[in-house]
């Protein structure tokens, strides 16, 4: 499964838009325009399909858990 097929999937069991991705993106101070984001939605055979990178996926990861958790707590002891 590649990182295209994961971001696919996740795009579509949480019900999101380019515009919601982008947001997500940007709690992380990570910039994503929505051509990118089409591009990487596309069929791999389309003359205009962009392989997702590890860096891409790992910033929308990370800015879904603040979008769904909230803010990370700084001031929490940890365990």
């Amino acid at each position: 499964m590649t990182n295209n097929d994961i971001f696919k999937k996740l795009r579509v069991a949480l019900k999101l838009t380019n515009k919601d991705i982008k947001d997500i993106c940007a709690l992380v101070d990570f910039h994503v325009t929505e051509s990118e984001l089409g591009a990487f939605f596309r069929k791999e055979g389309h003359p205009k399909y962009k392989n997702c990178g590890d860096q891409i996926l790992r910033n929308f990861l990370n800015g879904l858990v603040i979008h769904l958790r909230g803010p990370r707590d700084e001031n929490l002891p940890k365990e």
